[in-house]
């Protein structure tokens, strides 16, 4: 168990890049807010997962408040996720030693549907290739359907959020 972890942070101290496209099984064990869960592996280790590709409506924190839809959003992925077998493709490794990975369960890209539903946005600054058309796709159309936080007339995206709390003297290490 511990062995994993501390060859985990070995490669994380390497670069991200050797982890790309690595596919990671595990059992989701909590889930943190609308783009953010942790992981238990089958070598018993603990992975803190980022969801890639989405940014979702921040959850109140002790320090600072949450945003409208950061609680359903958080639900949301709870249900879909919480207590089951999924399987990351990592994408990269972040600033905060975060994986960042595409969740799948029961062959569907969780991330994705996360958009399609309204519970987060696309997160344009951090797509690429195949998945960026197609989750800016689906954010999109649920935004033409006014579906989960695009029934609000104009809500604010979780960087701008972000910013303004930092602004406000409430930093934050956020993302």
């Amino acid at each position: 168990m511990k062995t994993f972890f501390i060859v985990l942070a070995l490669l994380l101290s390497v670069g991200a890049d050797a982890h790309a496209g690595r596919i990671i099984d595990g059992m989701v064990r909590a889930v943190y807010d609308g783009d953010t869960v942790l992981l238990a592996t089958r070598e018993d280790s603990r992975l803190k997962v980022r969801l890639y590709g989405i940014d979702a409506p921040e959850t109140t924190k002790p320090d600072s408040p949450g945003q409208p839809f950061g609680e359903i959003s958080r639900r949301t992925l709870m249900y879909k996720i919480m207590g089951r077998q999924v399987s990351v493709e990592v994408m990269d490794i972040d600033q905060y030693h975060r994986t960042v990975a595409v969740i799948r369960y029961a062959d569907r890209d969780i991330n994705r549907d996360m958009v399609a539903e309204g519970m987060a946005w696309a997160y344009r600054q951090y797509l690429q290739g195949p998945y960026a058309s197609e989750y800016i796709g689906v954010e999109e159309l649920a935004r033409a359907r006014h579906k989960g936080l695009w029934r609000d007339a104009n809500p604010q995206p979780p960087w701008e959020f972000r910013h303004a709390q930092e602004g406000g003297g409430k930093r934050r290490g956020r993302r």
